[in-house]
């Protein structure tokens, strides 16, 4: 089932706790959100005056969300420490550049000591309006953020470098205005979980980290608040479900469990 609820209010799902949470905050850029894109005018050309997008957030909630709300239901579902090397869990925060200090500095408060941080370079800038005028961005981050031990790794006998390529995903319907590609998240979820691990998302937006846990063969439990990306996430995930079905009847062989998930709360992936 999936449910239209809070991350707040996750103690009455019985939620299991997980290896890995896996976030894209909402990155409190208030009605500058747009800024720089061409979403700002009609068809992109500042001839045709602003779009209904100019000076407008991405969500009415973008800047409710309070972060030492956020690490609290962390440190509740995310697993424990174990004794165990190589076993340890983690949180992976997609972030806006200056939201990383804050995060690195709340999260402390929370026990957790450590981050690593991420870059994602893209090969196109949504700045194109500042194009001729100024250096523009193309790069997106995240933390890995864990307590003490070194979260679990598998990296498959190759280096993973903190500096990674955005591979865009022109497969999926977009839903979310800030959805994630379904290939990056899916590369996480393999680098620091294993098959049947529990995979949590209290922002959940379109469900793309769902979508991402589902066929990496993991368990996905996620929370949206916003109803239109709800119902939007319950159809990609129906839609998921149904294809899951057909590969199972025609491939026995392949045990691949889908756990449909909780949604809520400003979700941005």
């Amino acid at each position: 089932m999936i449910y239209r609820d809070n991350f707040q209010n996750f103690k009455q799902y019985n939620i299991p706790k997980c290896q890995l949470l896996l976030a894209d905050i909402p990155y409190g850029l208030s009605n500058k959100a747009y800024a720089s894109n061409p979403c700002w005018y009609e068809d992109g050309d500042n001839k045709n005056g602003e779009s209904k997008l100019a000076g407008k957030q991405f969500f009415n909630n973008d800047n409710e969300f309070i972060i030492s709300e956020f690490f609290h239901f962390c440190n509740r579902l995310l697993k424990p420490e174990p004794k165990e090397a190589g076993k340890a869990p983690c949180m992976v925060v997609f972030c806006e550049f200056e939201q990383q200090f804050e995060l690195i500095q709340e999260a402390k408060k929370y026990g957790f000591n450590h981050y690593i941080n991420l870059v994602f370079r893209k090969n196109f800038s949504a700045q194109v309006l500042k194009a001729n005028m100024k250096i523009v961005g193309n790069c997106e981050y995240a933390l890995v953020i864990y307590r003490d031990k070194l979260p679990k790794f598998n990296n498959y006998g190759k280096m993973v470098f903190n500096c990674m390529d955005w591979e865009k995903d022109t497969e999926s319907k977009k839903i979310h205005p800030t959805q994630k590609p379904l290939n990056i998240l899916m590369n996480l979820i393999n680098i620091f979980t294993d098959e049947g691990d529990v995979v949590i998302d209290p922002c959940c937006g379109s469900g793309s980290s769902l979508v991402a846990a589902h066929r990496t063969n993991r368990q996905g439990y996620g929370f949206e608040i916003i109803k239109e990306y709800y119902e939007k996430a319950n159809e990609w995930l129906e839609m998921e479900m149904n294809q899951l079905k057909l590969f199972d009847y025609k491939k026995p062989q392949r045990n691949r469990q889908y756990v449909l998930n909780f949604e809520a709360s400003d979700g941005n992936n």
